[in-house]
């Protein structure tokens, strides 16, 4: 039986390493020519969006059927195609000159490709940074000098940078990731030995994402985040410019509604959070837990079987092994520090150029300091920052507390 419990823990492991990684050295990088109408547009999008010509060009998109598309690859790319196309589609003209409907011969492949995966019919951190990127040279480094996107959007080196940069932090992160059956195993069997040196695995690799990261401020440039980018990832839920949502021609009647590309979509901090007991409670827990709906299923069935092991922090209470707490906390801390840069990323990306913009125009446009998925970014940032701070063993003073 524990054996069992063992191979089906790492099943999931090797799964959701694959499927953010390694899975996509070989990722798709084109779909069978029937698809053709679909990639001459995608592969377009900017440069139609410029001419303020593809909205016509969607229009006049032939309608194509979905079973074409037999493997998972081709339609993780088939994915990534059509969200790429909706959301030039919804946002060709900004915030101001908005669409009620998206027409039937891209809403329909969309959702029938979406159900297919169980993903939303939106453009998601999986589709722009883990199913969006190839080696220029294959037996090359994985470095950003080595790598370049399949599809883009309006941007030009920004894009390519906040995707890719976004992408070695994922990278980075993948240590910490398979280290998690080494510290569910340990708590299992009572190995203190196993769980401490599985934990300083985990915030080395926490520490590894936070030097990626940095990496943001030498290929992102501010203004164009702010100013061309951010409105490009934005969704219909939420959204002032979109209070109705968007009508699915074809699909139903009702408008539907579905947040924009976010990092609270990345599988990482997810997994790192219920590992070591962070509770985010509110609105703020409902909103991330929100955005496991948009990540693949795999992502989602792990983190689901993280939170559904024994209790890491108990453990490490229950134990009182100094140098098992010290690691434990210290994991803790690099998890703060690493959100804490994300707090300093933001501001310098949306604060910042967000308060400028309000200096040279009367009025606030409606997707002014608030992220892409929907959220009042700063306040929802710091909020998640503290509650890690709180999971702690420091803060716990209760000998009970858990």
């Amino acid at each position: 039986m524990k054996n069992d419990k063992n191979i089906y823990i790492t099943l999931h492991i090797i799964q959701l390493w694959t499927h953010t990684t390694y899975i996509y050295i070989v990722f798709q990088r084109d779909l069978p020519v029937y698809y053709k109408p679909w990639m001459d547009i995608a592969r377009n999008v900017p440069e139609l969006i410029s001419s303020h010509s593809l909205r016509l060009r969607i229009h006049d998109m032939a309608l194509l059927e979905t079973h074409l598309l037999r493997t998972h690859r081709e339609l993780r790319f088939a994915h990534l195609a059509l969200s790429i196309m909706t959301m030039g589609y919804v946002w060709q003209e900004g915030e101001r000159e908005t669409v009620k409907v998206l027409p039937r011969s891209l809403s329909l492949p969309f959702c029938e490709v979406s159900q297919r995966l169980g993903l939303p019919p939106i453009l998601i951190h999986a589709d722009t940074v883990l199913a969006n990127w190839k080696k220029r040279d294959p037996d090359g480094p994985f470095s950003m000098e080595n790598l370049e996107l399949l599809l883009t959007l309006p941007g030009g080196g920004s894009v390519r940078g906040f995707f890719l940069v976004t992408l070695l932090v994922e990278l980075a992160a993948v240590p910490g990731l398979k280290s998690i059956l080494d510290v569910i195993n340990g708590v299992q069997y009572n190995d203190v030995a196993m769980v401490t040196k599985a934990l300083d695995v985990v915030s080395q690799a926490i520490d590894s994402m936070k030097q990626a990261f940095k990496l943001m401020h030498e290929y992102v440039d501010p203004s164009i985040f702010y100013g061309i980018m951010r409105i490009y990832l934005s969704g219909w839920k939420d959204n002032p410019s979109m209070p109705e949502g968007l009508i699915y021609e074809g699909v139903q009647e009702k408008p539907m509604e579905f947040s924009g590309g976010s990092a609270a979509q990345s599988s990482i901090l997810h997994c790192f959070d219920e590992l070591l007991g962070v509770q985010h409670e509110g609105s703020n827990g409902a909103f991330l837990k929100r955005m496991r709906d948009y990540m693949p299923l795999s992502h989602k069935q792990f983190i689901k079987n993280i939170s559904s092991r024994p209790s890491l922090r108990s453990f490490v209470l229950q134990q009182a092994d100094e140098r098992l707490t010290h690691t434990f906390e210290h994991c803790v801390a690099r998890l703060v520090d690493f959100r804490n840069y994300h707090i300093n990323i933001v501001t310098g990306y949306i604060t910042i150029p967000a308060s400028r913009a309000k200096q040279l125009r009367a009025y606030k446009q409606a997707l002014e300091e608030r992220g892409t998925g929907g959220s009042g970014i700063m306040t929802f940032l710091k909020t998640v920052r503290d509650e890690t701070k709180d999971t702690s063993i420091s803060q716990c003073t209760n000998p009970d507390c858990t």
